[in-house]
């Protein structure tokens, strides 16, 4: 159904993960999740609310954490 997720933090990914990678991320747990690659459209408002919702966090938890002794990097 879907492809699986890559890890999106150094240093499997070389470089930090772009607002792009950590949607397409999202889109594909959602996606695993929900069972749905394109919702109906009385689903989509849901669906794209779990996306952002999923793309949030993942942004917030790549900015907290702390790889091979970096600090981590804090936004806001």
């Amino acid at each position: 159904m879907c492809r699986s997720i890559k890890t999106l933090r150094p240093p499997v990914l070389p470089e930090e993960a772009t607002e792009e990678d950590i949607r397409a991320a999202a889109l594909q747990y959602v996606r695993k999740v929900s069972g749905f690659r394109a919702p109906a459209a009385h689903n989509r408002e849901a669906f794209d609310q779990a996306v952002d919702a999923v793309a949030e966090a993942t942004a917030e938890l790549l900015a907290g954490l702390e790889i091979r002794g970096q600090a981590a990097r804090r936004t806001g």
